[in-house]
């Protein structure tokens, strides 16, 4: 897992998490139904391979969506985890095409509505990375403890 420019990486965001926040209106509509995100990017390029690093949940409404099948294919060969589709302006619907392509190459598919702003869902995105390095850390606050009371016994060896 790569790091992030702010230290550690979070653990990873099960794909289901994101997918549980109603209030974003997001559905799975193609590929796999689960992924784990470690980030968030929204692109309209072509071919953002070239700017991914792998793990992201990948955002675009389209815009230069031509081939879906090759865009899709370096998106997973980039490592994204995932692909979000928002509908509406560009297109009304999600393109057949890239359903099937998310498909047949096992990338989990996401609507995004139009009620539903990109900076919704990497806010969300990066609210659930905080509270999972938030249970990280009590995780790891709690062992440590555990450790140091083990290691003030009378006989710490065997407490440790």
């Amino acid at each position: 897992m790569p790091d992030s420019p702010a230290g550690p990486p979070a653990p990873p965001i099960p794909l289901a998490a994101l997918l549980g926040r109603e209030e974003l209106g997001l559905r799975r509509i193609a590929g796999p139904d689960h992924a784990d995100l470690l980030w968030v990017h929204t692109s309209e390029m072509a071919d953002p391979y070239p700017y991914l690093l792998g793990g992201e949940l990948l955002l675009t409404a389209g815009v230069q969506l031509d081939d879906a099948d090759t865009y899709v294919a370096r998106i997973v060969q980039a490592g994204a985890s995932a692909l979000g589709f928002g509908v509406a302006p560009v297109h009304d619907t999600v393109p057949a095409a890239l359903v099937e392509a998310c498909d047949r190459h096992g990338l989990p598919l996401l609507e995004v509505p139009p009620a539903t702003p990109f900076a919704a869902v990497a806010r969300a995105v990066w609210r659930l990375m905080a509270e999972a390095r938030h249970r990280e850390l009590r995780r790891v606050t709690r062992a440590q403890q555990a450790l140091a009371t083990a290691a003030a016994r009378p006989d710490p060896v065997p407490a440790v």
